[in-house]
Parts: C-alpha cells; sequence; structure tokens
C-alpha cells in the first residue's frame, strides 16, 4: 500500500528511486545503529560479567569472615563460661543441669550416659548394611541427630532417592533405603565433619526445604520433611561441627603441653654423674614440642577449602608453603602426621583441579598464557613433570583443533599459507610460553622436543594430504614447501630447528612428486619425438618470437639469438625447444624442493630424461638420409650439447652446491659424436 501510494503521488521512475535510495539509507543506517547498540550493550555484559564474578567471590570471603567471627564469639562466650565454672562449682553444676537434663552428674551417671549414647548408635547402624567396617568402634563416637531425607540432582533439580541420615559426632553417614525392607539401609557415603560444609538453599517453590552439604570438590542437595525439621538440621549440623572443632583443639593443646620427664634412679657412680651433667648441657630433640594450636594451623584446612572453592590457587600454595617452612625443622609427631594427613587430602583435591584446569576438555581458547596459572601452582607444588606433560597435552589439542578448523580453501596454496601460519604461530607461542614456565626445568626440555615432533607429523600429514595426495602440479608443491620451509626457520629465533624434522617427513612425498612428473616429461617428450618432422619453427608473429626468446632467457639460454633471424623463423625443431623449455622448469621446480637426501633421485632423473632426447637426436642422425635435414639434426644436436647440457649443469651446481658427474659424463659423452658424427654406433 505504501509503494501503491508513493507511486501514484510521484511524477516518474526518478522519485521512486530517490524514495528507494532513501529508504535503504534508512536501512543502512538503522543496521549500523543496531550493530553499535549490539557491540556497547555485549561490552556491558561482559563488564556486568565479570563485576558479578568480583562480587561473588567477596561474597565468599564475607561469608567466611562472618563464619569465623560466629565461631569466635562462640569460643569466648564457653571460655567465659568455663571461667565462671572454675570459680564457682556449684554455680557451673546448676547452669550445665539447666542446660541439659541428661549431662551426667557422676561418674557412675556418665559412664550410664555414654553406654546409653553406644547402644542407641549400635541399634540404628545394625540397620544399616555394609557400614560395621567403615565404623570403627570408638569410646568417644556416639549418635546426634538422624532423620530421613529426601536428595535431589544439583544440576536439574529432579528428585534421585530418599536417603536416611545419621550425624554422629564426628562424621556423617548417609544410607539409602532398601526397597522391600521397612527400616532397613544400605550405606550410600561417610563425609567427616572436618571436611563438610552446610549452605542454606533458598525457597523457590515447588522446591523448598532444602540444604546443601558441600564435600569438596561434590556437592548434594537433600530436602527436609518440613521447614522445621530443616531448621533443625542446619542447626544441629553446625552445632556439631562447632563442638568437633573446639574439642580438638583441645586434644591439640593437651598434646602440646610439655610432659614431665621421668625422674632416673639414685646412682652411687661418680662416673654416671658426670655423664647425666652433659646430657644436660645437650639440649634433646626430643625435648622440643611443636606448637599445633596457632590460628592459622587451625584454621589452615579449612582454609585451603575456602581457596579451592573460590579458585584461588595462589593462596592455596601460599599457605602450604607457609606450614612446610614452619614444619621443616620441627621433630614428626603424632598431631603432626595427623595435621599432615589433613592438608595431603586439601594438596589432592587441589592437584585435581589443576590437572582439569590443564585437560583439553576445558575452553582451548586464550592460547598458551591461559596455561600458566594452573601450570606455575602445580610446579611450586612439586609436580613439574605432570605440569609439563598436561600443558603439551592441552596445546597439542588447541593445535590439532586449529587445524581441524581452517576451512580448505579452492586454491592450495593459499591453504598452506594458513595452515603454516596457524601451526608455526602455535608452535611459537607454546615454545616461548614452555621456556617461561619451565625456565628453572630443564630435564623437561626434552619432553617439549618430542611434542614438536610429533606436532610436526601432525602438520605434515595435512600438508601432504591437501598438496601431494591431491596430485598437485610440481610447481604448486615445490611452492608450498618453499613456505613451509620458511616458517619453519622462525623457529630458529627461540633456538629450536625443526628443518631436519620436516625434511625427513616429506621426503618420501617429495620423492614420489619427483618421479612422478618425470615421468610425464618423458612421455610428453616421447610423443613429441614420434611425430618429430625435423622442420624449422614458424612462429608467425614478432610477437610471439619475442616471448620465446624471453622464455629461453629465463631459462639461462643466453645465446638463442644465433637460432633466430629477422623474420618469425626459428634455426631449430620444435621438439627440442619444447624439451628444454619443460626440462628447465622442472630443475628450477626441484631446486625449490632440494634437500640433500633427494640428491641422488633428482640427478637420476634429469639423467632420465635427457637420455629421451639424445637417444632421439642420435637414432635420427643414423637414420636420417636426406643432406638437408641431417644437416638440420645436427644444428640441433648441437644446441642440445653445447648450449642446453651445459646450462643444466650450471644451474644444478648452483642450487645444490657441488657439480654432477653424472652429467659431465653425459655432456663429454657428446664430444664422441662430434668427432666421429657418421658413426652407427649409439654414443649414449
Amino acid at each position: 500500500e505504501y509503494v501503491k501510494q508513493l507511486s501514484q503521488q510521484s511524477d516518474g521512475d526518478r522519485d521512486l528511486q530517490e524514495h528507494r535510495q532513501r529508504i535503504q539509507a534508512l536501512s543502512e543506517e538503522t543496521a549500523q545503529s543496531l550493530k553499535r547498540n549490539v557491540y556497547q550493550n555485549y561490552r556491558q555484559f561482559i563488564e556486568t560479567a565479570r563485576e558479578i564474578s568480583y562480587l561473588e567471590s567477596e561474597m565468599y570471603q564475607l561469608s567466611h569472615i562472618l563464619t569465623e567471627q560466629k565461631g569466635i564469639m562462640e569460643a569466648v562466650t564457653q571460655a567465659l563460661l568455663l571461667q565462671a565454672d572454675r570459680d564457682d562449682p556449684a554455680l557451673g553444676a546448676r547452669r550445665a543441669a539447666a542446660a541439659d537434663p541428661f549431662l551426667p552428674l557422676s561418674a557412675k551417671e556418665a559412664a550410664a550416659s555414654e553406654e546409653g549414647r553406644q547402644r542407641t548408635l549400635t541399634t540404628l547402624l545394625e540397620k544399616v548394611e555394609g557400614c560395621r567396617d567403615l565404623l570403627p568402634e570408638s569410646p568417644g563416637k556416639y549418635l546426634v541427630y538422624n532423620g530421613d531425607l529426601v536428595e535431589y540432582d544439583a544440576d536439574h533439580m529432579a528428585q534421585i532417592q530418599r536417603v536416611h541420615a545419621f550425624l554422629m559426632n564426628d562424621c556423617l553417614l548417609v544410607a539409602t533405603a532398601l526397597p522391600n525392607r521397612r527400616g532397613a539401609y544400605r550405606y550410600d557415603a561417610l563425609y567427616p565433619l572436618d571436611g563438610l560444609a552446610v549452605v542454606n538453599v533458598k525457597d523457590n517453590p515447588p522446591m523448598k526445604d532444602m540444604f546443601k552439604l558441600l564435600m569438596f570438590p561434590e556437592s548434594r542437595i537433600f530436602q527436609a520433611e518440613n521447614a522445621k525439621i530443616k531448621k533443625e538440621w542446619l542447626e544441629v549440623l553446625e552445632e556439631t561441627k562447632r563442638n568437633r572443632a573446639l574439642s580438638e583443639k583441645r586434644r591439640l593443646e593437651q598434646e602440646a603441653l610439655p610432659r614431665p620427664a621421668p625422674t632416673p634412679p639414685e646412682s652411687t657412680n661418680p662416673f654416671d654423674e658426670e655423664e647425666d651433667e652433659e646430657e644436660e648441657d645437650e639440649p634433646s630433640a626430643e625435648e622440643e614440642v611443636v606448637d599445633l594450636s596457632l590460628e592459622w594451623i587451625q584454621e589452615l584446612p579449612e582454609d585451603l577449602d575456602v581457596c579451592i572453592a573460590q579458585r584461588d590457587f595462589e593462596g592455596a600454595v601460599d599457605l602450604l608453603d607457609k606450614l612446610n617452612e614452619y614444619l621443616a625443622d620441627k621433630p614428626v609427631s603424632q598431631p603432626v602426621k595427623e595435621l599432615r594427613a589433613k592438608v595431603d587430602e586439601r594438596v589432592r583435591q587441589l592437584t585435581d583441579v589443576l590437572v582439569f584446569e590443564l585437560s583439553p576438555d576445558r575452553s582451548l581458547r586464550g592460547g598458551p598464557r591461559a596455561t600458566r596459572r594452573a601450570v606455575s601452582q602445580l610446579i611450586r607444588l612439586g609436580q613439574s613433570t605432570k605440569a609439563c606433560e598436561l600443558f603439551l597435552k592441552n596445546r597439542a589439542a588447541a593445535v590439532h583443533t586449529a587445524i581441524r578448523q581452517l576451512r580448505i580453501e579452492g586454491a592450495t596454496l593459499l591453504y598452506i599459507h594458513k595452515l603454516c601460519h596457524v601451526f608455526f604461530t602455535s608452535l611459537l607461542e607454546t615454545a616461548r610460553e614452555f621456556e617461561t614456565d619451565f625456565a628453572g626445568n630443564n630435564g623437561c626440555y626434552s619432553a617439549f622436543v618430542v611434542w614438536a615432533r610429533s606436532s610436526m607429523r601432525m602438520f605434515v600429514d595435512a600438508f601432504s594430504k591437501q598438496v601431494f595426495d591431491s596430485k598437485e602440479s610440481l610447481s604448486t608443491a615445490a611452492e608450498c614447501v618453499k613456505v613451509a620451509k620458511e616458517h619453519c626457520k622462525q623457529l630458529s629465533e627461540i633456538g629450536l630447528d625443526l628443518t631436519f624434522i620436516i625434511h625427513a617427513l616429506l621426503v618420501k612425498d617429495i620423492k614420489g612428486a619427483l618421479q612422478s612428473y618425470k615421468d610425464i616429461i618423458i612421455e610428453a617428450t616421447k610423443h613429441r619425438n614420434s611425430e618429430e618432422m625435423w622442420r624449422r619453427m614458424n612462429l608467425m608473429t614478432p610477437e610471439a618470437l619475442g616471448k620465446l626468446r624471453e622464455e629461453m632467457r629465463s631459462c639461462g639460454v643466453g645465446n638463442f639469438d644465433q637460432y633466430t633471424g629477422d623474420d618469425c623463423w626459428v634455426n631449430l625443431s620444435y621438439t627440442v625447444v619444447a624439451f628444454t623449455k619443460q626440462t628447465m622448469a622442472f630443475l628450477e621446480e626441484a631446486l625449490k624442493l632440494y634437500f640433500p637426501e633427494l640428491h641422488m633421485v633428482l640427478l637420476e632423473s634429469l639423467v632420465e630424461i635427457i637420455l629421451v632426447a639424445v637417444q632421439h637426436v642420435d637414432y635420427s642422425l643414423r637414420c636420417e638420409q636426406d643432406p638437408e635435414k641431417k644437416a638440420f639434426i645436427r644444428q640441433n644436436a648441437s644446441f642440445l650439447y653445447e648450449t642446453v647440457l651445459p646450462v643444466v649443469e650450471k644451474r644444478f651446481e648452483e642450487g645444490v652446491g657441488k657439480p654432477a658427474k653424472q652429467l659431465q659424463d653425459l655432456r663429454n659423452a657428446s664430444r664422441l659424436m662430434r668427432v666421429n658424427p657418421e658413426s652407427t654406433t649409439s654414443v649414449v
């Protein structure tokens, strides 16, 4: 309707064309505005995501600080109550009785209460299959709380199974309900309270009354029957964890107290008294006590968990270094062993996270520098060999992906340029990053050289498939190999020379290409020989003659003018001229491909090609009876032996760096023919 209205109001085509141009201009302006807005919104989205990440990290830290503050407040309250109990024992007993009606008031009642708790725990655990061997019997273990829960999938929030949880004073046991037996359960998992974190899950109907248990590196979500039971679970879990931490701290403080040395029996031997004095002068190592009651040591396992959860790998390794430095000159006691066991578990978790960061399954974007953080921390943990292996696997996957994603263009040379740029740039970046990350680990460099060789083999496979398997011309293959060699020389900037590897991997394909092209030239020469009439070439126009002169000059034949006149005639056979151009082109392309392993293949190919022409000229001289044609054949033979062969020999020596005896012998044999031109014996 809009176009119809415009057409009725317009004076002609020009008005409609102007309207159309205005509409197109508006369309382009709108498109540019949309692109600009999308770009701005995209940048804002990235900045917002970064800010959210920072905010999440700060929330984690704030949560950790609040938990610490809460623990400190409760510890202070407990310490004040204990101090008040010591000052007034009667008041302490009344307070304890009021707070807990089941608190034992005598040794007999305490034994009865402990026995009752253990009996209750034993009765309940008898209903759980497979947990008897996992829970060692200890006099201090008792049941705190238990109840039915429903487990949900953390990703899709789908119901998984019904479970029954048993909370003890030092661990949490999760058991699944047996379908056909009421009140019976099967063991599922056991989590120590030291490494367990409880997180409240906000209600989001219909998902409500849920809480999450974090046991690095896994997490599980459970749903309580109602809000009241959920609150009880959260409170009792936090209380039990706190009591466990306090009891552990008291135990370490007790173990850290110096023990009185046993009194030795009195001796009347005077020499024993002298030995005792000497022993008193020398302090014993066993008397040194390791103080593990320091606040940062007590909180070390928890701090490591927080660092790992927040992906603060540097902070975690710094804490480990600090602990190792503190315990370096300390004796290994039982508390130290227990602390080491807890820390070693966190080290394994940290190592697993760093290994996952370097796995090829992760995003390969960002280049080699994206792996530096994980690699450096693995090296600091003393796992340089694993870091080297994972780094090289990651880079191998990145190189393979980059090559596979390359678009195969119609022009082979264009694809090879892109392939070489992608591969050798990646190799150079990897080498520089490797040198930066493993500067102090000389033993890893051999692994890098082996990796570079395998990567080069992968590159050559893609290269050969595109260049040699598709039967490209020798000139195209020569240009592609030249490009690959030039890119390979760039690695010499960092002291890495892989030229010999690329030569060794390409030698088979290049030999095949040379022999294939040699066969093509021989077949073409034989075909022309079969139709040879031994007549002068007539190029018809001066332009064609000038073009031929330029071609022969580019081939290295400088005296070609003596075989031409002012007209368009050339005093040579078409077969000999075509052979000369084809042979010199073959030699030029072959020299681009040349390296020492191809010396004999190239030389033998040249000799075979030249022999075809020489034998044909010799046969024609012996068989031709017409004196004029015989003189013309002898002129072509003279051009072949005195002009073409020296040019081939000289160019071969320039390209290879040493003369070829086979070519010299072939040219010397021509002198015999010139000395005795009427001989009926073949000179070759």
